[in-house]
């Protein structure tokens, strides 16, 4: 499986940003789907996820309530809707893939290569 994550940019506290990852070489459809978050120097955080289904997502307690992750297996995609956007909220965001739901990255097995979310005050 391929991710390929788009949709970061800079913008203001406040601002909302919409997060598309679309697959290649495999569906989806089976998968849990997730976004993590991570700025230099730290670990990569988990920020987000959903089943396969799409009926189920949990969030870290961070962003409950501003963000919203959401999946097309039609379309073999998985969108992370970001509204209220904060500086803290600067990082670059990655999708993932994993056979179950996790908040550890070491459970996703499959990585995009990440977009740059900057957010200024």
């Amino acid at each position: 499986v391929q991710l390929q994550a788009s949709g970061g940019g800079m913008v203001q506290a406040g601002d909302s940003l919409r997060l598309s990852c679309a697959a290649s070489g495999r569906t989806l459809s089976t998968y849990t789907l997730a976004w993590f978050r991570q700025v230099p120097g730290k670990e990569r955080d988990f920020v987000a996820n959903i089943n396969w289904s799409g009926d189920v997502a949990a969030y870290v307690d961070s962003v409950k309530g501003r963000f919203t992750i959401s999946r097309d297996n039609g379309k073999n995609t998985v969108h992370l809707q970001m509204n209220r956007l904060k500086p803290e909220d600067t990082a670059v965001y990655y999708c993932a893939a994993g056979d179950r739901a996790s908040g550890s990255r070491f459970a996703y097995d499959y990585w995009g290569q990440g977009t740059q979310v900057t957010v200024s005050s």
